[in-house]
This record gives C-alpha cells, structure tokens and sequence, in this order.
C-alpha cells in the first residue's frame, strides 16, 4: 500500500459534479463556422500556413509551429478557408488573435493517416511527432507536451504521475474520459513512460471519482501494465500538478527548480489520451472533451470540434432564460468568456453557464482585518495578506520579495477572505506589472548596451584618425630633418624609391625615401594645375581662383603622403 502525504492548506467546496457524469460522452455537431485561433498553447505562435480560398481536409496542418517550445494546430475538418484573420479569442482580455476561419463542407475527408510504431523511432522523432500532432498539456495549462518529455540528464526519472485528480468544482471531463476511454489513457502512459524511462506509473485520482478509479484499474490489469492507481483524498486544489507530486511523492518542489529535476514527472490524462491518438492513429489534436454545465437544463460533457464558437455549443445544452455569462474553467480558477462568438480551443476543459441564482453578485470589498485565514488556505504556504497590502500600495518590489510567483492562483484565499477581497486579482495585477517593467528595463538596457557600443566606436573611429594625422605629421617632420645628401635620386611621378645613397639601405632610409618622393610628386601636381581658362577674367576672380587650389593642394599632399606612409609601414 502507498504511503499518502499531504499538502498544506486547500479548501473544500461544494463540488457540482454529479449532474453532469449522468450521460454518457456526446459527439458535437458539425459548426457552421469555425474559428481556429493560431495560438493555442504556451510559447510561440505558430505560423499559419494556408490563404483564404484554399480547401482544407480534417487533420490538415494549418499552423506550424516556430520553434521547439511551440504546438501546431490543424484543420478540425475538411472545408474552405474563408480567412485568415484576427478575431476575439477564448481570453478574459477580450483581445483578437489570429485564427483560420474554415467553412466546413460536411464531407468530413480526413487527410491519409499513418499509424506508428514508436518504439521503432528515436525518441526525439516521436517528440517531434507529438509537437507537429499538437499535443498539448490539456489538463489547463496547455504546455507542449513534447517539451516535457525530455528526462533530466543528471537525475533519473524515478516517478511519472498520470494526472486525474479534477479537483476544480463543476468539472467532470476527466472524470467522464477516464470511465468511457481508460485504455486509451494507459496506452498514452506507456508511451510517456517508455520515453522518460520512469522507473513507476502513478495514477492519481480523487477518491469522489470512484467509476473512474474502477475503469483505471481494469484497463491496467487488461493491458497488463504495473501502474498503480490512488484514489487520493478530495481537497482543492489536490489535482494541481506540484500538490498531486506532493500527496503521491512526498517530494516538495520549489519554485525554484523544475519537478524532473527531482526524478518526477506530471501528466493530465487527456493529455496521455491524446498522445496514443497522435502515435497510434495518426490523428492530431482536432477536439477534445468539454463540460458544459451550470445554468443549463441538460448538462453533459461533449466531445467537440476546436475552433466551435461558444453560441454553437453553449446551445447543445439549452442554456436557461436567467443565463447572464459563460465561465470557461472553474469557478475558482476560470474567467467569463468575452463574447458568444469566442471559439473554444485546447484549454477549454469546461464552460458553466452562469446566473445570478448561481453565482450572487460579489459582495463588496472590506478592509483587510488581517485574520490570517488566506494564509491557512494557502497549498504554498504564501502570506496573501501581505501580498495584497504590498500589490495594492504598487510597492512590487515587496511583493516579490513574499515570493508572489510561487503563487498558482488557486483562488483559495479569496474563496476565504471573510472581507471579500478579490486577492487574485490583485496578485494578476502586481505579476503583469512586474512583467511589464521588467519588459521595459530590457529593452531600456538594449538601449543603453546600443548607445554606448555606438559611442564607443566613434571614439575609437576618432583615436584611429589622430593617428593616423599623428603619423603622417611625424613623417613630415621627419623629412624636413632629412638630410638632402640621403636621396641620390627619385623617380619623379612614380610611387618608387630608385636609390637611397649616403644613408644604409635600411628600412628607416626607404621610409624616408618613400616621404620625399610622395612630396615632390606633391609638388609637380601643384604646378601642374592650372585653371583651364582664365582669359577674361578679372584680377580679383584669378586671384580667388589661386586661393581655392591653394587650399586644396595641401589636402592633397597630406592626403598622399599619409598613403604613402601607410604602404612603407605595410612593406615594414
């Protein structure tokens, strides 16, 4: 028997759960419209990869990812792509994302589908395949799974934890996929197991999902697997990943440090579900499960189509005349969707619809009477209390010091807070500042780094030139003091030195040599330049004609007595 640990704090609220397991998984009919947003997941977005006009068919490569920390997406059916254009994403912000607009054509025609063998394939080719398949964390997070797949080099996989806890109230499409697809799911785990080498397989789940503990177990003994399934005791938030490593484990991960880095490794099961569809079928992430409940008169979990606008299917349930907004996650941690046209995507999990009967109106906020009840709830052992003070004064600094990014947002000091204060949000609010001052410094020292390399190149560009008219002075001063008997003879308008007679044939001597000849070649042009026409002209206009050459030539003279310097200085 596994020994169970426990994690500081969590809350327990009223679950809503049951309403929604009554009916078993739905197929989500086709959209009229849909609207893939480009960007799906954490990292960079992928590049969109077909034109309005063109057909696509089911499974299609719409969006390619740029680089390794990113996800592709795909066609979710076949059909026409009408554009390729922002529109309003599933995000509380409300701000428009790219996305492909496919209008499907009701054929369905799925692309030609090549099931692999992944123990035959290197393991960083089945890590680009769950990469170009778009398989992501689905458990919210929506991080590349392929980017996790990767063991420490200095620490062996000891654990790889299988994630079904759903702690979060009103959600059930974990709870609903590991009863209707359990093989499925053991199936993804092996491949995740094998890749990460993981010498155990530990499947958690919350002790409220008995159905699902019961379909885990059979699978594994079916497929016969040496995973252990844990029905670990229900507390928010048990299903986050640190907590879960926790109860499991016994190992604390710091924020520090990443959990592979202590021989551990988590997976939402959607995720491992996903993964045996990508390798084992062909098939790229095109839709997922999602629960809709809430405010709704047949509340179940349907399998639908990424890219299905929230209008679509919040009607499949019947949606309640008292139905004022969408929620998409949980109560505790999700936010109200921007808009009925917003398309679900990899990271809707759940959609609950909401009413004034079921979520009152926020009562409102107090001063903070500093009870210290947040800080009880808090699973990372934080001080919100002092968090808020330091957040609400902008003093960001502190908050940083209290450690306000170990903070999940669980939501479980608000969901405490006998003054009502909406403690996450503050805590929103202080991460986005110091994200954006710290965007701000970077690019200010960009800047800064810019500015000085330029000026230190134009100091360097000035030191050169004085060195140069340095030298070329010195060269001249140098022949003023030459002995005249030194030059026997100069090759006149030539760059040669013929003869160096009284003085050594040493290099000084030819350096020297080099200077008269560069001078009397000076000195011939001078004389030779004359204006081509001076006829009549008056005194006073030949006169300032003189003056001009007479500025001009010395330039010249300088100008090829440095070049000749320099060419001495090179045969040197």
């Amino acid at each position: 028997m596994l020994q169970l640990f426990k994690f500081k704090g969590g809350v327990k609220p009223d679950s809503n759960k049951t309403p929604s397991v009554q009916m078993p998984i739905g197929i989500a009919p086709l959209p009229p419209l849909l609207i893939v947003p480009l960007h799906q997941s954490i990292g960079g977005k992928p590049n969109p990869l077909v034109e309005a006009g063109e057909r696509v068919l089911k499974g299609q490569l719409i969006g390619g990812a740029d680089q390794w920390l990113s996800s592709a997406v795909h066609a979710p059916t076949s059909g026409t792509v009408l554009a390729v254009e922002e529109r309003v994403a599933a995000h509380p912000s409300g701000l428009p994302t790219l996305s492909v607009v496919i209008e499907p054509d009701g054929r369905d025609a799925w692309i030609e589908r090549t099931p692999l063998d992944y123990t035959a394939l290197e393991p960083e080719r089945v890590r680009e395949i769950l990469r170009d398949s778009g398989v992501v964390g689905l458990g919210g997070a929506v991080f590349p799974s392929h980017a996790k797949l990767a063991a420490a080099k200095s620490v062996p996989m000891e654990e790889l934890i299988i994630n079904g806890g759903e702690c979060e109230p009103f959600m059930t499409c974990d709870d609903i996929l590991m009863r209707e697809r359990a093989e499925g799911i053991v199936r993804g785990s092996g491949i995740f197991r094998d890749l990460l080498k993981a010498r155990r397989v530990l499947v958690g789940i919350e002790d409220n999902k008995p159905e699902a503990v019961a379909a885990m177990k059979a699978a594994v003994e079916k497929l016969g697997e040496n995973f252990e399934v844990i029905a670990v005791p229900t507390r928010y938030p048990a299903g986050g990943a640190k907590q879960l490593i926790r109860v499991l484990t016994g190992k604390e991960v710091p924020a520090s440090k990443r959990s592979p880095e202590m021989g551990v490794q988590c997976f939402n099961v959607a995720t491992a579900y996903t993964a045996w569809r990508a390798i084992a079928h062909g098939e790229p992430v095109l839709s997922r499960i999602v629960t809709l409940t809430g405010n709704v008169e047949q509340p179940r979990n349907w399998d639908v189509l990424l890219g299905t606008p929230l209008r679509d299917f919040v009607a499949l349930g019947k949606p309640k005349s008292d139905t004022d907004r969408y929620l998409m996650g949980g109560p505790m941690m999700g936010f109200e969707m921007p808009g009925l046209d917003a398309p679900l995507v990899k990271a809707t999990n759940c959609i609950i619809a909401g009413s004034p009967k079921l979520f009152p109106p926020l009562a409102p906020e107090m001063p903070c009477i500093r009870c210290g009840a947040c800080a009880e709830v808090c699973p990372h052992e934080l001080q919100p209390f002092e968090m808020y003070w330091f957040a609400r004064a902008r003093n960001f600094g502190k908050t940083q010091e209290y450690n306000i990014f170990d903070c999940i947002e669980c939501g479980c000091c608000s969901y405490v807070c006998p003054s009502h204060i909406p403690l996450v949000q503050y805590f929103r609010f202080a991460k986005s500042e110091i994200w954006s001052r710290e965007r701000e410094k970077n690019m200010a020292d960009a800047a800064k780094a810019r500015f000085e390399l330029r000026n230190e190149r134009d100091e360097r560009e000035k030191a050169e030139k004085a060195e140069r008219l340095a030298r070329a002075a010195a060269a001249k001063a140098a022949v003023k003091k030459a002995p005249a008997e030194s030059v026997s003879e100069v090759q006149t308008g030539d760059t040669s030195v013929a003869a160096v007679a009284a003085a050594p044939l040493d290099a000084e001597a030819v350096k020297k040599a080099t200077i008269v000849a560069a001078m009397e070649r000076a000195r011939q042009q001078r004389e030779s330049v004359q204006p081509k026409n001076t006829e009549g002209l008056t005194v006073a206009q030949r006169k300032e004609i003189a003056e001009i050459e007479a500025r001009r030539l010395p330039l010249q003279e300088l100008s090829a007595l440095n070049a000749d310097a320099q060419s001495s200085q090179r045969k040197k």
